[in-house]
Order: structure tokens, then C-alpha cells, then sequence
């Protein structure tokens, strides 16, 4: 099994870090990805939750910076379809409430793939 995880704010992080371990300890068949869509893009506002949390590292960040709604969500679900059409997951798990929870619900619906949602 194959899941993308996009994760793109701090409180977010901390939330990825139970799930993280739970997968480490009890899955050796499942396959994790993990996105950074770069919405808090500060070393102190992300890199030290990877660091300190021991949270898998990101295979890529989209690098979204700090934009107004609508133009977050736009560039998030665009730079984000890349990943499920390569990976082919079968799941996407989002956090929150946030932009990129939104535009990635948007994008797994369109490719038909089901979304877990923390």
C-alpha cells in the first residue's frame, strides 16, 4: 500500500508525528510519501518539527509560501497533482482545516482517490 501524506502547517506537524510512529511500528508493507506544501516555509516554523519530532523528511516541498486564500489553495492543488499521477497511492491523508487540506481533497477526488482525513 502506497499513502501520499501532505502536510503544510506547524500544528499539523505534530499531529503527522503519532501517525508517523504508528506506521514505523506496526507496518512494514506500507509505503509513505510525505509532501511539504512549504506554507510555513521558515527553518524555525518546520524543520525543526522534523528534526525534533523525528518526522519522516519530506520527499518534496511546493514551496507555497504565504499567499491569500484562494491563490494558496489554486497553487496548492496545482503543484500537488503531480504526485498522485506519478505515484498512482491509494490513499492521500490530509490534516486540519487548513488550504492545503482543501485543495488536496479536491485533487484525490478527481483522481479518484480516497482521502484520509485526520
Amino acid at each position: 500500500m502506497k499513502i501520499i501524506t501532505i502536510i503544510g502547517a506547524r500544528p499539523k506537524f505534530a499531529k503527522a508525528t503519532v501517525v508517523s510512529r504508528a506506521f514505523r511500528e506496526h507496518s512494514s508493507t506500507v509505503r509513505k510519501i510525505i509532501t511539504h506544501t512549504g506554507q510555513h516555509y521558515d527553518v524555525n516554523m518546520t524543520d525543526v518539527f522534523f528534526d525534533e519530532l523525528d518526522i519522516l523528511k519530506p520527499g518534496s516541498n511546493l514551496t507555497i509560501g504565504d499567499k491569500a486564500h484562494g491563490q494558496s489553495t489554486g497553487r496548492i492543488q496545482e503543484a500537488i497533482e503531480v504526485a498522485p499521477l506519478k505515484e498512482k497511492p491509494n490513499w492521500l491523508r490530509v490534516y486540519g482545516d487548513i488550504d492545503s487540506s482543501l485543495a488536496n481533497t479536491l485533487v484525490a477526488m478527481k483522481l479518484h482517490t480516497p482521502v484520509a482525513y485526520i
